[in-house]
């Protein structure tokens, strides 16, 4: 599946469905690579689509994925080796991160040139690596018993949880000797 996704984007199922119509609806579509960016002409981006804020916003998403996804791998690799959880980096975080730079990947590429197939497969590779995170999750259960069960209950599955913020302690007005007000974490009484 993830092979259908990413060969040539759909691009010639794409082009051929939906050509005539493109060609009618928007004139400046060109027979070109430039022409291909989908996202320009509705928004009427007349630069260089390369730097339109569709394309800038996909190199976004699509590096934030591959980070992740590398930034994960180590994490689990060391994790492995050890035969322990992985529950540092960007587990810490959440259960899945590597299931989350997929999905960031493939969302850059629709902004890139959303095409048929892609729009069709995006949804269900979505719900596959859903389902699988969810088989693993079944299996890791099973090795780690009680560890897993403690991090599962504190970590989301995707969606990582906004961070708390701590009330900071309320600072307490003290005196110098020479009388003036400054503030502290600790209470002085003036003599």
């Amino acid at each position: 599946m993830v092979a259908l996704f990413t060969e040539m984007y759909g691009t010639p199922l794409t082009i051929y469905l939906l050509g005539s119509w493109l060609g009618n609806e928007f004139p400046l579509l060109k027979d070109s690579h430039a022409g291909g960016h989908l996202g320009n002409d509705p928004t009427n981006w007349q630069g260089d689509p390369h730097v339109s804020p569709f394309h800038l916003a996909s190199y976004v998403a699509i590096g934030a994925g591959y980070w992740l996804i590398a930034a994960a791998w180590k994490v689990l690799h060391e994790a492995a080796q050890k035969d322990r959880p992985t529950t540092t980096g960007p587990y810490a975080w959440v259960r899945h991160p590597q299931y989350d730079g997929f999905p960031l990947i493939m969302i850059g590429f629709l902004l890139q040139g959303p095409t048929i197939t892609t729009l069709i497969m995006f949804p269900v590779l979505v719900y596959v690596y859903v389902r699988l995170a969810r088989s693993e999750e079944r299996e890791v259960a099973k090795q780690f018993g009680e560890q897993w069960t403690v991090y599962a209950a504190n970590t989301p599955a995707f969606w990582p949880k906004r961070p708390r913020r701590t009330p900071t302690p309320r600072k307490t007005e003290t005196y110098s000797t020479r009388g003036s007000a400054r503030s502290s974490d600790s209470h002085v009484t003036r003599r």
